[in-house]
């Protein structure tokens, strides 16, 4: 790609300034894993038990399979509306309008995830150390809304500096996290493990890979959701597309770079949480009811301290999160505005860019939408924080396997049925058909038999995916005119990689 147009504004104005490592600061962002790490697998465990880190390398292999299909579409088709510029152009206008309003809504459901998390672990943590030693049952509420209104704030702001401070503050996070994640290992080899407490007596083990007897290994793919909600945001890094400096070979890096580590990162972190809090039935409550895995860890395995520092680097890793889900929507919510803007308002409305080539009123959009998600959640249904962060999850997750399920479905029928990159072997055809296999049962797992899914508020999360996806289904069957302008936007965004590809 020559420099003039490395440099120069894509169609709306957004700017080509972003290296591979700011892609991957977005991706890794949204990703979280710091967080995840503290606070998913609980989820996980309540379902497979002991088994955590046997769901979590299925939802790994599950995320690389499904990362094919992205990194391939990538390498052909560079839009700021991910999802939905990969189906539009693959599978028509009408599917990819459906399925990038999927996407959104799992960025604006997760991005309740994380600001409630933020709210959680900001408030444990003000109280940990005396600054707000009773805080009421709403506290977590008042860090959310700040998080929310500072998401917004750091997302109008030169999208440059906002990926490099989430690829900073994660970082940092994780790192400490390994740190005490292999002294912790060294010690379960070495059965040097605390002397008392929970933490007493445990030792290294792969029975964590294996489901405890009567335990049926279907159920699995029930727990297998929290580790989609980990992976979740791997992906983030296409919707930079019109933003990469070398899109073609860059935004392929950080999405796979960003799944592969996910893969290893969480399946060893789950791996040694589960062995550090034991396998046995004991164990398996406890790690079930910790508020922060690795905090408890840490208090018995290193130092009271590190418990404090982990929950501030969880908040710290929440916040990063919240701010990748704001960028994330922002940019889905500018591609629909332009491509389906009639002519001569293309750069208006929603469609608009700021000074600095962000789509400022876009991502208010957004966090105006998560915001009332948290409203209504609370207001309407008495939820706390530790309930939007799972509710959230869990329908925001059941929206994006859709919007996976099409994407994949496009990139077989862009790489293997046109045959548009060539040079790509038919055998590959085998990964993103396998990703299907994997998807599909999981969805099917988590849905039917219904009764056995739900349980008090359990019972709608699959009616409020459910809903998201018809009411995005209803808008682009009743307003065809909108389909026709996002068709002709797709076809000539298409028309430029194909000259592209072939340069």
């Amino acid at each position: 790609m020559a420099v003039a147009d490395q440099e120069r504004s894509t169609k709306g104005g957004l700017r080509r300034s972003l290296s591979v490592w700011q892609a991957i600061g977005l991706s890794v962002a949204l990703m979280a894993p710091s967080m995840a790490a503290n606070i998913n697998p609980q989820g996980t465990a309540s379902t497979v038990g002991r088994a955590v880190p046997l769901a979590f390398l299925l939802a790994a292999v599950g995320v690389l399979l499904v990362a094919y299909g992205f990194v391939r579409l990538c390498q052909y088709f560079q839009h700021a509306g991910s999802v939905y510029a990969f189906v539009g152009a693959t599978l028509g206008p009408r599917t990819g309008l459906f399925s990038g309003f999927g996407l959104l809504g799992t960025y604006c459901f997760y991005g309740v995830v994380t600001a409630s998390a933020t709210g959680i672990f900001g408030t444990a943590f003000l109280t940990q150390v005396g600054i707000w030693p009773n805080p009421p049952s709403w506290g977590p509420f008042v860090i959310v809304a700040v998080a929310l209104v500072a998401a917004y704030l750091l997302t109008v702001v030169p999208a440059k500096r906002g990926t490099s401070v989430l690829l900073s503050v994660e970082g940092v996070t994780v790192a400490l996290i390994l740190v005490i994640v292999a002294v912790v290992l060294v010690r379960l080899v070495g059965g040097s493990t605390p002397d008392e407490g929970t933490f007493a007596d445990r030792g290294f083990t792969l029975d964590v890979f294996s489901v405890s007897p009567g335990t049926d290994v279907s159920a699995v793919f029930l727990g297998v959701v929290f580790g989609f909600l980990s992976f979740a945001g791997f992906e983030a890094a296409a919707t930079l597309g019109e933003e990469a400096k070398n899109p073609r070979r860059d935004i392929p890096r950080a999405i796979l770079g960003t799944a592969l580590f996910g893969g290893v990162y969480f399946v060893v972190v789950t791996a040694v949480e589960m062995m550090a809090f034991g396998t046995d039935d004991a164990g398996v409550a406890a790690f079930t009811a910790s508020p922060s895995l690795l905090g408890d860890i840490g208090t018995s395995y290193i130092g009271s301290w590190i418990g404090d520092v982990i929950t501030l680097g969880a908040a710290i890793s929440a916040f990063g999160c919240c701010l990748a889900c704001v960028v994330g929507a922002s940019r889905l919510v500018f591609a629909f505005s332009r491509d389906t803007a009639s002519e001569g308002k293309e750069t208006s409305g929603l469609a608009a860019v700021n000074g600095e080539g962000v789509p400022a009123r876009a991502a208010l959009a957004s966090t105006l939408v998560m915001a009332l998600i948290v409203a209504v959640s609370a207001l309407f249904f008495g939820a706390q924080a530790e309930d939007t962060f799972f509710w959230s999850g869990t329908i925001g997750t059941l929206i994006l396997l859709v919007a996976y399920v099409l994407t994949t479905i496009g990139a077989i029928r862009l790489v293997f049925v046109r045959k548009m990159l060539p040079g790509v072997p038919m055998w590959q055809v085998v990964i993103p058909a396998a990703a299907l296999v994997v998807l599909g049962y999981t969805i099917i797992r988590n849905v039917f038999p219904y009764p056995a899914y739900a349980d008090g508020a359990a019972f709608w999360f699959p009616v409020v995916a459910g809903g998201w996806l018809l009411v995005g289904l209803i808008a682009v069957l009743a307003k065809p005119v909108i389909a026709r302008r996002a068709g002709a936007a797709l076809m000539a965004a298409e028309l430029g990689s194909r000259e592209a590809v072939g340069s």
